[in-house]
């Protein structure tokens, strides 16, 4: 039997991500889990100032349906090597496989014009700013990934460029 696959998607907001996860986990008809919705519903149902609970949530979460056999599509800006290593590191518990995805738009004209025409598709959730975005920590990367600049392009697009990256072809 195949190992499941823990697929990290990483990326700032409004550079396409959320768009692109959604789509290799449809066509992958794999478990989705957003950080935004997660961590929104924390909020909403709680009433409390969430820091790392979405994260930690949803990583227990991936562990049950890894553990199943299913693969799980992880959507978050993942910007720091502690939460990349956390996701690592639950797709290892689980003796799963994993693949990191970072979602770039080198574009910061056309990144910006996204961020100004974003809606939120998440009841409550304030989107980011053009400022916030700009001056949100986002650490280097340090290890493999596949990248996949959606600067110029439409998003299916990118979806191709990264089935191709993915062998899904």
């Amino acid at each position: 039997m195949k190992r499941p696959t823990l697929y990290i998607f990483s990326g700032l907001p409004a550079v396409g991500k959320t768009a692109i996860a959604r789509k290799l986990s449809e066509t992958l008809k794999s478990t989705y889990l957003r950080i935004d919705t997660i961590e929104q519903g924390i909020k909403d149902l709680c009433f409390i100032s969430v820091q790392g609970e979405g994260y930690r949530l949803a990583y227990r979460i991936a562990k049950d349906n890894l553990k199943l056999g299913i693969n799980v599509i992880a959507d978050s800006c993942n910007p720091w090597n502690l939460t990349r290593d956390e996701w690592e590191q639950c797709a290892n518990e689980c003796n799963s496989d994993f693949i990191n995805i970072e979602i770039v738009c080198s574009d910061k004209n056309e990144h910006m014009e996204r961020v100004k025409n974003r809606v939120s598709d998440i009841p409550n959730l304030n989107l980011p700013s053009w400022d916030d975005i700009t001056n949100r920590k986002y650490e280097d990367w340090t290890r493999s990934r596949i990248i996949i600049d959606t600067a110029g392009k439409m998003i299916n697009q990118s979806f191709d460029e990264l089935k191709a990256k993915l062998n899904l072809l």
